[in-house]
């Protein structure tokens, strides 16, 4: 958690981009600014469903438990001035329909973080992270590739104030 001091203009950020993009580490970067909190997916479903998740299915179950939960809260939290950082998972449309709920509802500034990098790139920081062991879940490249299959840029329609994120080898 960061600093807990309103901002002027609270801003909703939102992410999309494969398993190991760098959306994280660009969630962790912009939750530095004052009156910003983060708040991560993975985190929380480490900690409350850890157990339970062991097929896409299963991830797709325990992240609607956890949505149904923050929606209210996230929209308190930009009510009261403070900006959100919401790294939650934004990479099918069914994905970013929730999220557009949640911009639309607090009426605040949103901006979708959009990180393309090649797969390679992604693969390369997925086994470096998974060596690390500072991430709650260590993908497998399979995994990568099986959630890469149903990855969805999001598209002008959308309604999103998109911010793409250069992203060097």
């Amino acid at each position: 958690m960061t600093s807990s001091h309103p901002t002027s203009h609270p801003t909703l950020h939102m992410f999309c981009g494969k398993i190991a993009a760098g959306k994280s580490t660009l969630a962790a970067q912009l939750a530095r600014q004052p009156g910003t909190l983060l708040i991560a997916e993975d985190r929380w479903l480490a900690a409350l469903f850890a157990g339970q998740l062991r097929t896409g299915a299963d991830y797709l179950r325990c992240s609607g438990r956890l949505q149904s939960i923050m929606a209210p809260h996230v929209a308190a939290l930009l009510d009261s001035g403070l900006s959100v950082v919401l790294d939650f998972a934004a990479n099918t449309r069914q994905q970013r329909h929730w999220l557009r709920g949640l911009a639309s509802r607090s009426g605040l500034r949103h901006q979708m973080h959009v990180l393309l990098p090649p797969d390679a790139v992604c693969l390369a920081r997925l086994r470096s992270r998974n060596a690390s062991g500072d991430h709650p879940f260590a993908a497998t490249e399979a995994q990568f590739h099986q959630f890469a299959k149903h990855f969805q840029p999001p598209a002008a329609d959308e309604g999103f104030e998109l911010v793409y994120h250069d992203q060097p080898g």
